[in-house]
């Protein structure tokens, strides 16, 4: 196999979610026959009342809100109907009125301005409902092109994968991970782009193109790393110039080169979860740095750690918009008590297990991406030795060895 690629594994999909907001606003959240009744009820009880009170107070001209209410639910051609059948409600009962002419041509010319604004105002609606649903649509594809889809297989690991972005608006989030095989080893990142949208995307896009080249080219962890420091950066200042935010990135990156070890530095991110033997347990991760992009406002410089990784063990990496995801009742889901009743679960099941529960923890209500990477030592894999000297790294306390 050559080096920079990975492998692609047969097994879990990521499909491209469609948001359907134009949809429901296009096709309307009522029925014809439900609309037609509710309206038909509204008119005749209008009508009677505005019959027993008789011509000291007419409360037919209040019939035009109905419009304006059916603009709020309704399709366009739903909204012209109701429009329509309100104006000759109106008409026929200024025409059995005994009001003055004037009085009803005030009377009809208001309620066709009422009815033309309600008509105008669903139209209004239904085309931002149709434009957000294709700009949602649009930047869920591009983090999408973004991303590599998973699972993929390298040299020294398995990487099966769970990935759901958030569509609503300007809530579209900054996930990432990649996978990237190198003449070192297998490096590996996962992170969180501060802040949500476009410009979200655009940092993370920044951090991945200078992981993809940084974890093939230098033969240390931390230089991968202060790869990544300089590339957000620059990103940074690039976005200063424009009037964007400066954001950081939370990340955790790891390196995979060497058959029972597993070297990490985290930048301000969620520690890993080990899954062995029927346990699962927080890699115990003695030193957490500032996110990318932060370096600058700290002394401390990254250096890298590892922990042991033993065949058959499964090591689950996530983003905040799992830990962070609430309940109805506002209560964090709780990831580390799930996964001791999964601890015995492969990779795949894992995740089907941990998509099916979040789901049905939040109620399907989510309001940050949700990132997650089940990483495996590859079965009969072997490990390439680094042309250069190996960097140093510290012994991770309490982690798990063979």
């Amino acid at each position: 196999m050559s080096l920079g690629k990975g492998r692609r594994a047969p097994g879990r999909k990521m499909v491209l979610p469609g948001t359907d907001a134009g949809t429901t606003a296009a096709t309307g959240r009522i029925g014809n026959w439900a609309l037609a009744g509710l309206v038909l009820l509204l008119s005749v009880l209008i009508v009677l009342l505005d019959v027993v009170t008789g011509e000291d107070l007419r409360v037919v001209p209040l019939l035009v809100v109905v419009p304006a209410l059916a603009s709020v639910f309704c399709s366009l051609r739903q909204t012209v109907w109701v429009a329509v059948w309100i104006t000759v409600v109106v008409v026929g009962s200024g025409l059995g009125g005994d009001g003055t002419f004037w009085d009803f041509v005030f009377g009809i010319g208001f309620t066709v301005l009422a009815c033309a604004l309600g008509v105008a105002a669903c139209a209004a609606r239904i085309r931002h409902a149709t434009e957000m649903d294709r700009l949602r649509f649009a930047a869920v594809a591009l983090q999408r092109q973004i991303l590599r889809p998973l699972p993929v297989i390298t040299d020294q690991v398995f990487a099966y994968g769970l990935y759901e972005p958030i569509e609503e608006d300007r809530f579209v989030g900054g996930d990432i991970y990649e996978v990237v095989q190198s003449p070192y080893g297998t490096r590996v990142i996962i992170g969180d782009v501060q802040g949500k949208g476009i410009a979200a995307i655009g940092a993370g896009f920044a951090a991945i193109a200078a992981f993809r080249e940084a974890a093939v080219r230098e033969p240390t962890l931390t230089g991968v790393v202060e790869a990544l420091e300089a590339a957000v950066v620059r990103h940074n200042a690039f976005s200063a110039q424009t009037g964007e935010a400066e954001r950081f990135v939370t990340a955790l990156v790891l390196g995979f080169d060497e058959e029972d070890r597993v070297q990490a530095v985290n930048c301000g991110h969620l520690p890993p979860r080990l899954l062995h033997e029927g346990r699962a347990s927080a890699v115990p991760l003695e030193r957490t740095y500032v996110p990318l992009g932060l370096a600058g406002l700290s002394r401390e410089t990254r250096t890298a750690e590892s922990f042991a990784l033993p065949p058959g063990a499964t090591l689950l990496v996530v983003t905040d918009g799992v830990t962070e995801a609430r309940d109805a009742a506002r209560a964090f889901y709780p990831l580390d008590r799930r996964l001791a009743d999964w601890a015995g679960h492969g990779p795949r099941e894992l995740l089907d297990a941990l998509h099916v529960d979040l789901e049905t923890f939040t109620g399907g209500i989510r309001r940050d991406d949700v990132a997650v990477l089940a990483l495996g030592r590859t079965p009969g894999g072997s490990t390439p030795r680094p042309t250069a000297a190996a960097e140093a790294v510290r012994p991770v306390a309490g982690a798990v060895s063979d």
